[in-house]
């Protein structure tokens, strides 16, 4: 699909306009506001962005635009890109690149071969083995909790990799996403966080993430309250799963960037090729009785017609891409426990608000 010819790049700011300039039934944005009071009282901020500009935003819960926000496993959609963008810039070959190409110094059992035939690609589509069940979000068993208390992530992630562990079937690993954080320190000598700070944030206007120390490893300090900038192991690889924190608006930068098939301001930022196959199909799995298709660690959903790319994390946090529509929708929320779906807000309110 061509990409829209955009009058202004939001790289410094947001120019916002009223919905209807942008063909959106202001209507409906208000039927969304009362619905949000009054059943989602998780959610702290929203923003639409259409044909490139802000038309809607609103904050609850004493927030603001200038806040910043726990994304969850948004942050698995960021290592995506950084994957790609490692890839185009030739630090990894392609993703059918071994992962233990990558970690010379583990030694694995001469007979666990699933382990060594893992790729890069098995990691990107949670089809890689891992010594753990995982049943949607019907309470699975990926073992976080005790991931926080290992003095090595890295060398717990790939003891949980291969084994008797069922290779190519989807099973949901942030283990595996911690990987492919580590190849990237590993492949280019930075953290994630700082090439992304080099190679994503920064190019297209998002705040720098600072490098903040983490004192201990509590709940709170990895999971919870205490998260600030992009949580690290005890190594020093930022967390490849979650713990980044960012404002909406830059969620929303970043959506636009895949909006925009990689293209900023006339500049690839990320190949187009990346792009595509991010957001093309790679596995699927059952969640609720529905099939949910999945890219390379994007979600991916069909409605009305319209093909979008999802980024999810818990808790409700959401970047929505929809191309068809020149649509980014994002939502920001506090993670609570069984936090409503934030789908419906999508799917009743935003899409049928688009007159054109």
């Amino acid at each position: 699909m061509k990409t829209a010819t955009r009058n202004y790049w939001p790289t410094k700011e947001w120019k916002t306009i009223e919905p209807i300039s942008v063909g959106i039934e202001p209507k409906k944005l208000t039927e969304l506001e009362e619905r949000i009071k009054s059943s989602y009282k998780n959610i702290n901020g929203i923003v639409v962005v259409r044909k490139g500009y802000v038309a809607f935003e609103k904050y609850y819960n004493g927030y603001s635009l200038l806040d910043t926000h726990n994304v969850a496993s948004v942050t698995k959609s960021i290592i995506s890109a950084l994957i790609g963008i490692a890839i185009d810039s030739e630090y990894i070959k392609s993703v059918d690149q071994k992962v233990l190409d990558f970690f010379p110094e583990y030694v694995t059992s001469g007979e666990d071969i699933p382990k060594r035939a893992v790729t890069i690609k098995q990691l990107l589509t949670m089809t890689a083995p891992f010594a753990f069940s995982w049943k949607g979000n019907q309470g699975g068993k990926e073992p976080l909790d005790r991931m926080r208390r290992q003095r090595d992530w890295v060398k717990y992630s790939l003891d949980l990799m291969g084994g008797k562990a069922q290779s190519g079937v989807f099973q949901y690993s942030t283990a595996g996403t911690h990987l492919l954080s580590a190849i990237i320190t590993r492949i280019t000598g930075k953290s994630s966080r700082e090439f992304a700070n080099e190679h994503l944030f920064k190019p297209i206007g998002m705040k720098e993430i600072p490098d903040h120390e983490i004192k201990s490893y509590t709940l709170d300090n990895v999971f919870g309250k205490n998260v600030t900038g992009w949580i690290k192991d005890p190594s020093g690889n930022s967390s490849g799963g979650f713990g980044l924190t960012l404002t909406p608006r830059d969620m929303a930068r970043f959506g636009f960037l895949y909006l925009n098939r990689g293209n900023w301001n006339n500049k690839q930022m990320i190949s187009e090729k990346w792009i595509e196959e991010s957001t093309t199909m790679h596995s699927e799995t059952m969640i609720d009785k529905t099939m949910a298709k999945y890219g390379y660690l994007w979600w991916l959903r069909e409605e009305a017609g319209n093909s979008m790319s999802l980024a999810l994390g818990d808790g409700g946090n959401v970047i929505c891409c929809n191309p068809e529509k020149d649509l980014v929708v994002v939502i920001a929320s506090k993670i609570v426990k069984n936090s409503p779906d934030k789908w419906p807000l999508i799917k009743e309110y935003v899409l049928p608000a688009l007159i054109n």
